[in-house]
Order: C-alpha cells, then sequence, then structure tokens
C-alpha cells in the first residue's frame, strides 16, 4: 500500500510539530511538505524530520502543487481557520485543523462549506481524545454504566500556552514574546476562552451524545494589561439540567506533569450514576446505585488506529470506519455553538439562547 503524503501547512500553533512527529512514526506516512510564511517558523521541523530545502515552502499554492499531498495538517491562529480552508480546500485534500474548530459558529460553516463538494474529510484535531481516560469514561457511558447522560463539569487549563512547545518542551515566556503572539491576541482569537473551552464544550457535547443545549451564561478574568481572558466560566443549560466548562490559563501545575488543584477533567452524572474522568489519569472512577461508595476502572490501554489524529484519520479513510466523535464537524459544531454564545455571553455580561 502506498504511503499517505502529508504536509505541514501554517505553524501559528505550536502543536504542528507534534503532529508532525505523527506523521514521521507512521509506518504508512510520509511527510512531503512543510509551509509557512515564516520559515523560520518550520527549522525545528525541518530538523527533527530531516526534510530537504526542496520539501519547505512559504507559499501554499506553489506547496501543495509540486509536494501533492493526500492530506494537509493545518495550525493556524484560530481566527484564521476559515481562512486557511478555503486556501486549502479547492486543492482536493484531506485537511486535518488542529483545535478549536473555529473562532465563530459563522467560521466554522464557511469551512464547511468550502470543503463541500470536494469528496475530502474535514477533521477536527482534539489532543485530549487520544487520552485513555476520555476514550475509557466514553466507552462505559456508551455500555450505560451510569445510565443516561446529563450533565458535565469540565475545569481544563494549563499554566499558559507559552510555557511549553512542541512535544511539551517546558520554557519561561517572556513578555515580549506574549506580547508578539496570537494567544494573547484578541483580534487573532486569543483567550482561554477560545483556547480550551472548546475541550469542555466538545468532548461534554461526546459524552453526552450530541445533546444541544438551549442558553449559555459566561463570565471571564484577564489580567490586567492582557487583552484576552485568562480565566472563563461558563454555565451551560439544557432542557434537562445544567453542564458547566471552566477553563484556566495560570492553574499551578500543567495536568501532563502533575495534576493542579482543581484537577484538570470531567465529571460525568448519568441517570443511574457519576463518573470522573481526569486527564491523563490511569483510572476512571465510578459511582452507581449498586455501587455508591464508589470504584475505580483502569483505564483502557488505547491501541492504534486510535491513539492520535494522524493515525485515525488514515484507518478512516482506508477502512471507512466512523471518525471519533469529536474529529468530526457534527460534534464540534455543537461544541463551537456553545463557546460561541459563551464569549457573547461573556462580553455582553448576560445569558444568551444558543447560537445557530
Amino acid at each position: 500500500m502506498k504511503p499517505w503524503r502529508i504536509a505541514g501547512i501554517n505553524f501559528d500553533h505550536f502543536h504542528m510539530g507534534d503532529l508532525l512527529r505523527q506523521v514521521f512514526e507512521h509506518p504508512q506516512a510520509e511527510i512531503v511538505a512543510v509551509c509557512d510564511e515564516q520559515p523560520e517558523r518550520m527549522a525545528g521541523a525541518v530538523a527533527n524530520f530531516h526534510l530537504r530545502p526542496e520539501q519547505v515552502f512559504t507559499e501554499v499554492g506553489t506547496c501543495i502543487a509540486q509536494s501533492r499531498p493526500d492530506i494537509v495538517v493545518l495550525c493556524p491562529a484560530a481566527s484564521r481557520h476559515g481562512e486557511w480552508v478555503e486556501k486549502v480546500a479547492p486543492h482536493g485534500v484531506h485537511i486535518v485543523m488542529e483545535k478549536p474548530f473555529a473562532a465563530s459558529v459563522a467560521e466554522a460553516d464557511r469551512m464547511v462549506a468550502a470543503m463541500r463538494g470536494t469528496g475530502k474529510v474535514l477533521a477536527v484535531n482534539w489532543p485530549l481524545v487520544w487520552d485513555a481516560a476520555q476514550q475509557t469514561a466514553h466507552r462505559l457511558i456508551q455500555e450505560g454504566l451510569i445510565g443516561e447522560p446529563l450533565e458535565f463539569q469540565h475545569y481544563g487549563g494549563n499554566r499558559g500556552p507559552l510555557y511549553h512547545g512542541a512535544d511539551k518542551i517546558e520554557k519561561e515566556p517572556t513578555a515580549a514574546e506574549k506580547a508578539a503572539s496570537w494567544f494573547y491576541s484578541a483580534a487573532q482569537g486569543g483567550g482561554s476562552l477560545l483556547d480550551y473551552m472548546g475541550y469542555g464544550a466538545t468532548l461534554g457535547t461526546w459524552h453526552l451524545g450530541a445533546k444541544v443545549p438551549e442558553e449559555v451564561t459566561c463570565a471571564w478574568y484577564g489580567t490586567p494589561g492582557l487583552e484576552v481572558d485568562e480565566h472563563a466560566i461558563a454555565i451551560i443549560r439544557y432542557a434537562h439540567g445544567l453542564s458547566r466548562s471552566e477553563t484556566r490559563w495560570g492553574t499551578f501545575t500543567d495536568p501532563w506533569t502533575h495534576q493542579p488543584q482543581p484537577r484538570c477533567g470531567f465529571v460525568i452524572r448519568g441517570s443511574a450514576g457519576t463518573l470522573s474522568c481526569y486527564d491523563y489519569d490511569p483510572v476512571i472512577r465510578v459511582q452507581t446505585h449498586a455501587r455508591p461508595e464508589g470504584y475505580e476502572i483502569p483505564a483502557d490501554v488505547v491501541q492504534a488506529p486510535h491513539r492520535n489524529p494522524i493515525e485515525h484519520l488514515i484507518h478512516h479513510l482506508e477502512t471507512g470506519a466512523p471518525l471519533i466523535g469529536p474529529l468530526t464537524v457534527e460534534i464540534s459544531r455543537i461544541g463551537q455553538q456553545i463557546v460561541d454564545t459563551a464569549f457573547h455571553s461573556a462580553r455582553e455580561k448576560r445569558t444568551l439562547p444558543l447560537i445557530a
């Protein structure tokens, strides 16, 4: 079977390094090109993956025409997702878009419209999907362990988006780096709400079986001197009750090294029990009517093709097996509706009906 040809385009988000590593390590995939308007941002990838000069581009049309990828990985700033899908989609390639889906529902719909008629797949990568605790929790919910899922409580975040780079290499950002980063630019879709609430809204929607809420109330807080929020809390009202998503830049520790307090992750309440799945935990804690004292279930060992978005998308394209829920535009769009409504609610300081 021929290898899948994959290009990485736009290095705004440092997750591009992680995604290219997944391509590099996949036995049926190869990196055929990288492309960014700022060549220095590609230097790490060029060195890490032994790319040749003729595989490095600064213009997207030339990159795709000469490298002929089957799949393009996109990592632009949140506010430019629509623009970049519209640039790439006419070339007839599958697209993996690094989270979030978009900066607004309108932009998400532009992305879907751009892909319509191409016969190609647009997949949205939410890195937390590949955590064993999340996949195990979803399996247990699907098996009916806690009855009908009705409510999710989510707390998510890290010390800040510039405190780590590709492969989670730690660093200490300077004030100048913050000032120059799109993460801290309101015009480019920065802020903890747009960075992290998509996790709560999208994975929460997945765990709740694609239930759609009615309205959202959100408040946020930003450190003086910054133009974006670093802390946001949304209350999400459904016909059957309330859920919550809280996002935080400035947790005491990063959850992939040491879980902060509050712990990052989810608590799901169902009609017959509850379960908690905290980020990177090796166990799921469950309560049921039969065992109200609670007990632990070891997290599944995640196997191929469910370990990362590259192998998962390739498996989908080769076999027709369904994409895992959050990667689909259907689940991600509901999550985007929640995030978009939360953003406007926080800005207007009032409860708003779900944006259609």
